[in-house]
């Protein structure tokens, strides 16, 4: 994969894929007729996926800027699309209730995942979460429901965000409702744990990759830091407004969270310590994403732009 690239979507219907350091838009892609939602890259780095609330799921080179084929089915806008992480297979979560899967390599559709009773809102080759309070687990090859994880003592309003640990035994669900829960998604049990110390909507989880520890942003304008083995919290940021999206910074101890105030700003999971703020949008941080070789930090915003920052010394 180039590092170096850098893909961006927006209401103007479009989307573009970016090279750092050049200045200029590489490649546009047009052909989208709404808003484009959601970008994804594969794991090797050879397509870009885009979903747009057209319903409407195209694929490209992400080298040529050539569009590879255009995947259709879904009755409702595209909330969010993802890679399989060994292959060229597209998941997509729709407003329709449903989960669609392609092959990308052969523009083919595979299989629809229904059970939903409202937009399907978080989703990646596990489980996938929904704004009807349930969490579902499929049959990718079969379409068969394993398990739905719904009901006391899970979440009470619709779900915003999910991560799966690397072992995919267990996935943490955070929901408009300010909880989080950690499910077992191979048995299908409701909660293993909560973790609780937010007060208004959770907007963002991620996984450290080298600890047991999670990080979570919620609009209370909290980012804290949980032990997972003890299901607390080991740090708690407050930041200055709503934390909209995070990411951990490669392997290292620092969280980048973006902010409804325009600001990144990187934490220090073990002191809890804000050591650096990224200035320069006048909006809402939507998502932040690092390159692969994790040199750089690019955040897009409501504002219309994405900015990109050095962060070598996060490493």
């Amino acid at each position: 994969m180039d590092a170096r690239l850098v893909a961006t979507g927006g209401r103007d219907d479009k989307g573009f894929i970016w090279k750092i350091f050049d200045g200029d838009w590489a490649f546009e892609h047009g052909g989208h007729k709404d808003s484009v939602t959601s970008l994804d890259f594969s794991t090797d780095g050879q397509l870009l996926a885009s979903g747009s609330f057209d319903g409407l799921v195209k694929i490209w080179d992400a080298y040529s800027g050539d569009l590879k084929c255009t995947l259709e089915g879904p009755g409702g806008g595209i909330e969010w699309v993802r890679w399989h992480p060994r292959g060229h297979l597209v998941l997509a979560g729709s407003e329709d209730c449903m989960v669609w899967m392609w092959n990308a390599d052969r523009s083919a559709y595979l299989n629809m995942f229904s059970g939903h009773a409202n937009k399907v809102t978080c989703g990646n080759f596990t489980p996938d979460g929904s704004d009807d309070a349930t969490l579902r687990i499929w049959n990718p090859r079969s379409g068969e429901t394993i398990h739905v994880v719904r009901g006391h003592p899970y979440h009470t309003d619709g779900l915003t965000c999910f991560a799966i640990i690397s072992d995919s035994t267990l996935a943490l669900t955070g929901s408009k409702d300010s909880s989080v829960h950690i499910v077992n998604i191979t048995t299908g049990k409701p909660v293993v744990s909560s973790l609780t110390s937010h007060t208004d909507s959770i907007e963002c989880i991620g996984l450290s990759l080298s600890s047991p520890w999670a990080a979570t942003g919620s609009m209370d304008n909290k980012l804290i830091v949980w032990d997972l083995q003890h299901s607390s919290p080991r740090c708690t940021c407050d930041n200055e407004d709503g934390v909209t999206c995070l990411s951990w910074l490669g392997n290292s101890k620092y969280i980048a969270a973006g902010c409804a105030d325009g600001k990144v700003r990187i934490w220090d999971s073990l002191s809890g310590d804000c050591v650096r703020t990224f200035s320069g949008h006048s909006d809402v941080i939507q998502s932040i994403g690092v390159s692969a070789d994790k040199n750089f930090l690019v955040s897009c915003s409501l504002d219309g732009t994405a900015r990109v920052f050095e962060i070598p010394e996060f490493q």
